[in-house]
């Protein structure tokens, strides 16, 4: 470890091999940081923060705070960062409650400058989180997703993998996988195809993805129907499963077709 004086890190902190602490970082008690991690100049990892491989956490950002959350009665909590992840300027990061326990970002994630993820949330592997994206507790992030700037997420809502969100989107009901996400009120907007493509999916499986959402979204149906339909006419698989599997199982309703159906 390289840690430089003018850091405050705890002797009981687990540090691995490879981490360095800039100046003015403060690192608490209850702190695992794996090997290969860099902590910029006046960054605070709290209590609680579990840091993965090759994590970066740059200057201002405060990791594994205790929770914005009135119901909070101290208890131990963790906050679990994925292996090259990087965390920039003045993001902020809650960890769990009794809910979870844990909030959780993946692996291979960029949270840009000032980016708030709250309590209980589990964000996947490879997402991107643009600058002052605000999260909200107990939000669920699949894989692959793209949350683009200024962009407000409300508690308890989904984003499923691949998503691609416009720039200040108000995302107050569950967002299916593989879909783009636009306008006010929140709408789809189409299926990701740049970023499935960049990703391998082939030109049929992406067909097979249209497909779906045009009962889903563009036949005017209600979910039920939509689904039984889905189920009738598109040959299982496991992207077909995963819509499926998604939509019936949300809580908040999804997001509004190019109709406005619910």
């Amino acid at each position: 470890m390289s840690r430089f004086p003018q850091a405050n890190v705890h002797p009981e902190a687990k540090i691995g091999n490879n981490v360095i602490i800039e100046p003015f970082a403060t690192v608490q008690k209850d702190v695992v940081i794996d090997d290969g991690c860099w902590i910029g100049p006046g960054a605070i990892i709290w209590d609680g923060a579990r840091l993965g491989k090759n994590v970066k956490i740059y200057p201002g950002a405060s990791v594994s705070s205790v929770p914005q959350d009135l119901k909070f009665a101290g208890e131990q909590t963790e906050t679990h960062i994925g292996d090259n992840t990087v965390i920039r300027e003045s993001v902020t990061i809650s960890r769990g409650t009794t809910d979870k326990y844990k909030t959780v970002i993946g692996k291979n994630c960029l949270l840009m400058a000032y980016v708030h993820v709250a309590h209980d949330c589990i964000i996947g592997n490879h997402c991107i989180l643009v600058n002052t994206v605000q999260v909200a507790g107990h939000v669920t992030i699949d894989d692959w997703a793209i949350v683009g700037g200024a962009s407000a997420l409300h508690q308890f809502v989904k984003i499923g993998a691949h998503v691609m969100l416009s720039g200040g989107s108000l995302v107050r009901k569950d967002v299916p996988p593989f879909t783009k996400a636009a306008r006010e009120p929140l709408t789809y907007a189409g299926i990701n195809t740049v970023g499935l493509r960049r990703r391998g999916f082939t030109s049929e499986k992406i067909s097979e993805i249209q497909e779906i959402y045009r009962f889903i979204f563009l036949k005017g149906l209600n979910n039920s129907k939509a689904i039984e339909l889905v189920e009738k006419e598109v040959a299982p698989s496991p992207e077909r499963d995963y819509i499926l599997e998604f939509i019936r199982t949300s809580e908040r309703g999804i997001m509004k077709g190019y109709g406005g159906n619910d």
